[in-house]
């Protein structure tokens, strides 16, 4: 199995080399690089992601979905222990808070991006009755 550190250093590379865009699988998906620090390490990290531009504002929704997984990505800890992150965006590097979202705010959010990019179902049927994908909303700081 691939080293998944090697495939997402691919995908930041590729990111970075055409402002923000990538093509293979997210091909025309937007991305954004999420760094953050370890919980426990204290290593920084850079996550790429997909995301959910907000409607009418700046906010960025981005999805713990670890394609369908049991358990919730690392990234996601890391963000919940900190608070606060950088992301990248396009050419732009700035800090961001975020809220997790619950109930009907995420629910809504949540069916927005499966029609945008319906593997977000699939992985939604996965994780039933295992955990509910968390979403968090990035607002800039």
């Amino acid at each position: 199995m691939p080293d998944p550190n090697d495939w997402n250093q691919g995908i930041i590379t590729e990111f970075r080399a055409n402002e923000g865009r990538v093509g293979g699988p997210f091909a025309g998906a937007p991305m954004i690089l999420v760094h953050h620090v370890g919980r426990t390490s204290g290593k920084q990290y850079t996550t790429p992601l997909v995301y959910l531009p907000g409607e009418g504002d700046d906010s960025i929704y981005i999805f713990a979905s670890k394609a369908g997984a049991p358990t919730n990505p690392d990234w996601y800890g890391n963000l919940i222990a900190a608070g606060e992150a950088t992301v990248e965006v396009g050419t732009s590097t700035f800090p961001v808070t975020f809220t997790e979202l619950e109930g009907d705010e995420r629910d809504r959010v949540y069916a927005e991006q499966v029609k945008r990019m319906p593997g977000f179902a699939e992985y939604a049927q996965k994780t039933e009755g295992i955990r509910t994908i968390p979403v968090l909303r990035l607002s800039r700081r």
